[in-house]
């Protein structure tokens, strides 16, 4: 199929799999646990989806079938492998609000509570970064962070995000890797 061929291929981090997601795991994300975990091929916790992106699911699958073609500038699931005693496990998501505009993309990202707190999040957000800037289109990543949210600015700050100023919604601030902040242009 034509349209399988410009899906963006699974990246593989230190302990995750990063899963493009396209019409029909999304899909089955919304419908069907099941089919998503057979999609996948991973256990889905009782807790999915994480609270911050329950609501967002029905965005992303019209986007998908708005734009099948924008596979890899949406959404990414992140699956925990197998580590010998547990089985591969859906715990995290992460993905862009669209394909590259001017230059930039904006990544968000979550992880369920179980799974916090043990780099997770930094190796998929770091992997996904590392994805979007081989692309020539892609000169920044920018995210957005509520200044409560310590474990989140510490994670941008980690990856070398520099604090440029306000974010759009009040309390947020707007983080940016790439352009003037690194050198690249």
């Amino acid at each position: 199929m034509q349209g399988r061929m410009n899906t963006p291929a699974m990246l593989l981090t230190a302990r995750m799999r990063l899963v493009p997601a396209t019409v029909e795991l999304a899909q089955a994300e919304i419908e069907d646990r099941a089919a998503l975990a057979t999609l996948l091929q991973a256990s889905i916790p009782v807790s999915w989806p994480p609270e911050m992106l329950a609501d967002a699911l029905p965005f992303f699958l019209r986007q998908l079938e708005a734009s099948p073609h924008h596979v890899g500038w949406i959404t990414w699931y992140g699956v925990l492998r197998d580590s010998g005693s547990e089985p591969d496990t859906l715990v995290a998501s992460s993905g862009f609000m669209g394909p590259p505009q001017d230059g930039t993309v904006e990544i968000g990202y979550s992880v369920l509570p179980e799974y916090q707190r043990q780099g997770l999040a930094t190796e998929m957000v770091e992997g996904l970064v590392g994805w979007a800037l081989a692309h020539a289109a892609v000169r920044r990543v920018v995210a957005e962070i509520h200044s409560d949210n310590t474990p989140s600015l510490q994670l941008v700050c980690k990856l070398g995000f520099a604090e440029i100023g306000a974010g759009s919604e009040p309390g947020y601030l707007r983080f940016e890797l790439g352009g003037a902040t690194n050198g690249r242009t």
